[in-house]
């Protein structure tokens, strides 16, 4: 039996890196952007959110819920430049991208695979870090297949193997986008590449490939007391690694447990987790997964991915520039600044919200790589140190040795006028 999906979205993120001292620049263009609007978050409105993260997150990460009323129409009734100086003061801002009309497309030939584009955010940090989200569902079709299609179709459009070769044959039929390429260098222009950005070059962790957050809810004939999640576990391997329908699978059982996680709450209910992809497969016949569960997804858990991914991504970017070894102090000031601000134990006070942080933490190896990055900087302050201190030494080597020739100097010219 085909397997069939009765809800789905899936969210494309893509990392991206701002030159630092064109940050306040950056966040004008998007003030500037008539189709751009700054996402404020209020408690009473917000509330889940409010109450999902711990107080110092929320200061961090969402600052605009520090904003009573009275502030947020002061700074609404500034002009641009005043308030791209204000909001560049603050860790992070979220703007949201709003089309004209939904976008729907078509992927592949004449019997391609209708979607939707519902929603689009950009998430920047005052480090440069900054990351694209679009939101997806894929329209009129009921294929589990089509949905495994659509993610590992549109998770390359803009990277640099659909340049290299046109493997996958993407077309999209849109009112406001003809082909790909146009859609490409929409995305392009909104994360602005040819102004202000930098390419992620060593810190690049995705080849230029969307990181794929997907949700579905698959029809409950599929999986439900008699059904196992059994029948289904290819399924789920092809889904979880963003592969195709057609993706032949040679997997064990070992490999499929360090790709799925099992929350007790959730019993019908998977989660995958890979560097490069986040996935919730879930079952209708449990109605918490369609009426709380895919809520809670694309909002508290997706941000739990947003900062453990942009703690990974400002992790390799210093990690990179301790690799120049230019201005070591100031790195030493981002590392230092990072580590007290930043790199928490704990983002939540939610049971399974720190499941999933700890269980992020673990995929994308933070802690290794946190070690290393201070390993690296106290053998290259121990060599600097060393540097510096033979320079001294030679330093006092060549005046001792002038010093003893001016003496001797000086001693001979007495004995002379004698």
């Amino acid at each position: 039996m085909e397997l069939k999906v009765k809800y789905q979205y899936t969210y494309f993120i893509k990392p991206f890196l701002i030159k630092e001292n064109k940050y306040e620049k950056y966040l004008l263009s998007l003030l500037n952007n008539r189709n751009s609007t700054l996402k404020v978050f209020e408690k009473e409105r917000d509330l889940n959110l409010y109450s999902y993260f711990i107080q110092n997150i929320r200061e961090y990460f969402f600052p605009m819920f520090s904003f009573n009323r009275d502030k947020i129409n002061n700074l609404e009734r500034l002009d641009n430049k005043t308030k791209a100086i204000v909001l560049s003061k603050l860790h992070c801002n979220i703007f949201e991208y709003n089309f004209d009309t939904k976008i729907q497309g078509k992927v592949g030939d004449s019997e391609g695979i209708f979607f939707n584009i519902n929603k689009m955010e950009i998430i920047c940090f005052d480090t440069g870090v900054c990351f694209l989200v679009i939101k997806t569902d894929v329209d009129n079709s009921e294929k589990f297949s089509d949905l495994l299609n659509f993610n590992y179709r549109f998770k390359d459009i803009n990277s640099d193997f659909t340049k290299l070769r046109d493997f996958t044959n993407i077309k999209i039929q849109t009112d406001k986008f003809s082909n790909m390429t146009e859609l490409s260098n929409f995305i392009n222009s909104v994360i602005g590449v040819n102004n202000n950005s930098i390419g992620l070059k060593d810190v690049d962790l995705y080849n230029k490939r969307f990181f794929v957050y997907t949700y579905s809810c698959i029809d409950q004939d599929n999986w439900n007391t008699e059904e196992d999640f059994k029948n289904i576990q290819s399924d789920f391997l092809r889904y979880s690694n963003v592969l195709s329908s057609n993706d032949t699978l040679d997997f064990n059982i070992d490999e499929f447990d360090r790709n799925i996680g099992i929350i007790e709450q959730f019993k019908y209910s998977r989660f995958g987790f890979t560097k490069q992809s986040a996935s919730l497969m879930t079952s209708s016949i449990d109605i918490n997964n369609y009426t709380k569960l895919l809520f809670d997804y694309e909002n508290e858990y997706l941000y739990t991915l947003i900062i453990s991914l942009y703690q990974r991504i400002y992790l390799k970017k210093l990690e990179n520039e301790f690799r120049s070894r230019k201005d070591i102090n100031n790195i030493r000031r981002k590392f230092t600044k990072f580590t007290k601000e930043i790199w928490l134990k704990e983002i939540t006070n939610s049971a399974i919200g720190t499941i999933f942080y700890n269980k992020w933490k673990e995929v994308f190896e933070l802690q290794e790589l946190y070690n290393e990055i201070k390993n690296k900087y106290e053998i290259i302050y121990k060599e600097l140190n060393i540097e510096n201190s033979s320079r001294v030494n030679k330093v006092i080597l060549i005046t001792l040795v002038i010093s003893i020739l001016l003496n001797i100097l000086n001693l001979a010219t007495l004995i002379a006028l004698k």
